[in-house]
């Protein structure tokens, strides 16, 4: 399983930007789909979630401004991120996870994004 995570970049505070994360395999095969991120010296955190059965899940920080989705043709989760803070500057890395006897996590790349004036 191949993740390519994309879409970030430089935006102004209040801004928005949705990434993307193309999977080389079937989401539908996918238990569970996340974004996570990781600001300049502190730990990963995870952002939002999408399970199979479309139960999503976010982080309090961004509650009301993100929105995971996914887009079952394109094999693509995607996390629109709205009302964009300083604080949100991070690298941002999807994953997901399947269950086949135990669990298999895989993990893309990474992309960048800057919230800055």
């Amino acid at each position: 399983v191949q993740l390519q995570a994309s879409g970030g970049g430089l935006v102004q505070p209040g801004g928005s930007l949705r990434l993307s994360c193309a999977t080389s395999t079937s989401i539908s095969s996918f238990n569970v789909m996340r974004w996570n991120r990781q600001a300049p010296g502190k730990q990963r955190e995870l952002v939002a979630t999408i399970t199979g059965g479309s139960i999503t899940n976010y982080a309090d920080s961004v509650k009301g401004r993100f929105t995971i989705s996914r887009d079952f043709a394109k094999n693509t989760v995607y996390l629109q991120m709205n009302s964009l803070k300083p604080e949100d500057t991070a690298v941002y890395y999807c994953n997901v996870a399947q269950f086949r006897g135990g669990w298999y996590e895989y993990w893309g790349q990474g992309t960048l994004v800057t919230v800055s004036s």
